[in-house]
């Protein structure tokens, strides 16, 4: 990512371009692009939830696109209360509806990513200590709480609960991506369908099951203005349409649910 050039002071020249070999020697650089395929399609995820917001990807604000999510949903999804969440979606979302924005968690950065963890028991315990409810933020108020994405929805159940135990009236539930209905193949360890809570559920059971007072994800149509450009782009997680052939089978290991 071009956040670790800034950090040691490096140079950013430019983006290696996909399916590129870059060999740097004392004889100088040069670029092989003899695997390269004609056709490119970049994780859309990266954008909405994997790269550092400080990063620009083929020259685009990470931080830019998160911002324009959030401001999509509030015009798809509006709520009257306040934006809560660590994520540049939700300022997007407060700049657009124009309601106050607020931090309602303390949290914990060493706990890294939730979601992927294999055993259920390690991610409930993960999102205890990762986050923590500042009372006096939420007590009495209606609060849109932004997030990414929802997987197993196991994670968006306890913040939910952990803001209505602070004393929150409403919690309204916004998220900056689609659905998660299909697995990837290509390095996210989104797990198999059958353990993504939107696979075999609608928006109205998912937020019943998550305790919300109401639900709104990003609409997969407007992916594209996360990116504002022509690149291609791989949005196979929330659409099933893999930019190659996927596997016959599942081999990539078990996941417990």
């Amino acid at each position: 990512e071009s956040c670790a050039l800034d950090t040691v002071g490096a140079e950013f020249v430019r983006d290696v371009k996909p399916g590129e070999i870059v060999t740097i020697t004392q004889d100088g650089i040069q670029s092989d692009m003899s695997l390269a395929g004609k056709n490119t399609a970049k994780c859309i995820f990266e954008y909405i939830y994997f790269a550092r917001p400080d990063s620009y990807i083929d020259g685009i604000s990470v931080n830019s696109s998160r911002i324009t999510a959030g401001r999509i949903l509030a015009q798809t999804h509006p709520a009257d209360a306040v934006p809560e969440s660590g994520n540049a979606a939700a300022m997007g979302f407060a700049m657009e509806s124009g309601i106050p924005y607020g931090v309602a968690f303390v949290k914990n950065s060493y706990v890294g990513r939730t979601f992927i963890k294999p055993k259920q028991s390690a991610r409930e315990s993960s999102v205890r200590v990762k986050l923590n409810a500042l009372r006096e933020v939420v007590k009495g108020k209606r609060v849109v709480m932004i997030d990414d994405s929802i997987v197993r929805g196991t994670t968006s159940a306890r913040i939910v609960k952990m803001i209505k135990d602070a004393g929150a009236k409403e919690v309204h539930v916004r998220i900056s991506s689609p659905p998660f209905l299909y697995p990837c193949y290509f390095g996210t360890d989104v797990p198999s369908s059958d353990q993504l809570i939107a696979y075999n559920h609608s928006v109205e059971q998912i937020c019943e099951m998550i305790g919300a007072d109401s639900l709104g994800y990003l609409d997969i149509d407007r992916l594209s203005e996360l990116i504002s450009g022509d690149m291609g782009y791989c949005n196979a997680c929330f659409s099933g349409n893999y930019p190659v052939e996927p596997p016959k089978e599942d081999i990539r290991g078990d996941f417990e649910k």
